[in-house]
């Protein structure tokens, strides 16, 4: 908190984060997505302890049956796959996987292309073009391509498809970052910090990376969703995550044999991935202008007067 003078008034000015929570509020299609994405990430951690085997524990009896049945218990309300299991009791295991997969690629990803954009941004040319060059050879194939060749030599699992995923983000967060740092490197505050002696160490990560992390923090957001899709979409042609193992691309591909008579084997998970595709959209959007000084003043304006 700092204090600010007003007409020989000291008024205390809140924190950032205190700022940013009012502006989250102002804005209410963030906020529900912002609520809905810590109700999944909650249910992803605490769900699967506590439902046991009853996502895994199979009822021929049950077989594929139909939604709201309100007669059962209530982990049978989205109705029961092909082998009797509870639907809604395999989407929450299946959300810690599906998570678990995309924040591991995007962490991962995000900290290896930050830290080799801050080279590339920095260094003599010479070694910012061997990288910019290692990014290119990746980029010039598609994403999903690779995937699907290195999944198949080395074989289908979670560490597997987390790193593959993760090699095939890197250049986004690289290009990115390199662009920022170029810009960054000629401003007056950098200029100053090396005439004082400042190491480049110490210039890139107390000066440049501060400035950058909004940009690379509104990007991995955006990328979550988009990891996501794609380990959805490695699961379903067949190569992702394998059984006994499960997730929401997985149910998808499980269900869409039983399309024309068991509509909810698919519907469901879709419907998971939608939703938490879409917050995360929403909630990259708001970060996008929140964590921006130059647009900030709009959320601030709002959540002023919703105050």
């Amino acid at each position: 908190m700092t204090l600010a003078s007003t007409d020989n008034v000291i008024v205390a000015e809140p924190s950032f984060p205190v700022r940013m929570m009012r502006m989250l509020l102002a804005d209410k299609f963030a906020l529900c997505a912002a609520i809905f994405l810590l109700v999944i990430l909650t249910i992803a951690i605490i769900g699967p302890p506590w439902l046991g085997d009853l996502a895994t524990k199979q009822n021929l009896r049950g077989r594929n049956l139909p939604p709201f049945d309100w007669t059962r218990t209530w982990v049978w309300w989205m109705g029961a796959d092909a082998l009797g299991r509870p639907l809604f009791a395999r989407i929450i295991v299946a959300a810690q996987n599906t998570l678990m997969v995309a924040a591991g690629a995007v962490i991962l990803s995000s900290v290896i292309g930050t830290v080799l954009g801050l080279i590339a941004g920095f260094s003599s040319p010479r070694m910012s073009q061997i990288i910019m060059r290692l990014a290119d050879v990746i980029m010039s194939f598609p994403s999903l391509l690779i995937a699907v060749i290195v999944l198949y030599v080395l074989g289908s699992s979670i560490l597997n498809l987390m790193l593959v995923l993760a090699i095939t983000r890197i250049p986004v967060y690289l290009r990115t970052t390199r662009a920022e740092v170029l810009e960054i490197r000629e401003r007056m505050f950098v200029q100053a910090a090396r005439v004082m002696g400042a190491s480049s160490k110490r210039i890139l990560f107390r000066h440049i990376l501060p400035v950058v992390l909004p940009t690379l923090t509104t990007l991995a957001t955006l990328d979550f969703a988009y990891v996501m899709l794609a380990e959805s979409a490695l699961s379903f042609l067949g190569i992702g995550i394998q059984p006994p193992e499960i997730t929401w691309g997985l149910m998808i591909s499980q269900g869409r044999q039983y399309l024309t008579n068991a509509w909810w084997l698919s519907f469901w998970p879709g419907l998971a991935i939608i939703l938490t595709t879409m917050s995360l959209n929403l909630l990259s959007n708001w970060m996008r202008i929140a964590l921006d000084p130059v647009q900030r003043w709009r959320l601030e304006m709002k959540g002023g007067k919703n105050g």
